[in-house]
């Protein structure tokens, strides 16, 4: 697994990040809300990628606005799905937050994927609401 910030990655490397996100979220999902929105400068970016260089999984993550002790991350993704790449990353998501001194781990999750997250220890801490016309629900992790 690689933890990279984003003036780290390689032009290979964002290239292929954003093809990956587009074909799982925009083109898989069909959702139409543009994917680069800013906070990739900011953020830390977790993959894996095969011998060719293409991403097989893919996480960013960012401290809460208002809670440095908290640890966000989205734009989870594995390349295929079900072959233990998501619990991998999830593992690399802990390392890395507790190596930074973070208390918890915070996502967005699509409803579809919240049984994903809860078997890695994770618990819903919201109702269901809607982004970018997908149900959501706020989870965590306490490290």
């Amino acid at each position: 697994m690689k933890i990279k910030r984003f003036e780290d990655l390689t032009n290979w490397e964002v290239y292929e990040i954003l093809k990956a996100r587009m074909d799982v979220f925009m083109i898989g999902q069909g959702i139409h809300v543009l994917d680069m929105d800013d906070v990739d400068y900011e953020a830390v970016h977790l993959f894996e990628k095969d011998r060719d260089g293409h991403i097989t999984a893919y996480a960013r993550a960012f401290p809460e606005e208002n809670d440095l002790m908290t640890l966000h991350f989205g734009r989870v993704l594995a390349i295929p799905q079900r072959q233990g790449k998501g619990r991998d990353l999830m593992e690399g998501l802990e390392l890395f937050a507790r190596g930074i001194g973070c208390a918890r781990l915070r996502c967005s999750a699509q409803v579809g994927s919240a049984g994903f997250y809860e078997k890695c220890g994770f618990r819903r801490v919201s109702e269901e609401y809607e982004e970018a016309g997908i149900p959501h629900v706020r989870m965590e992790k306490e490290l």
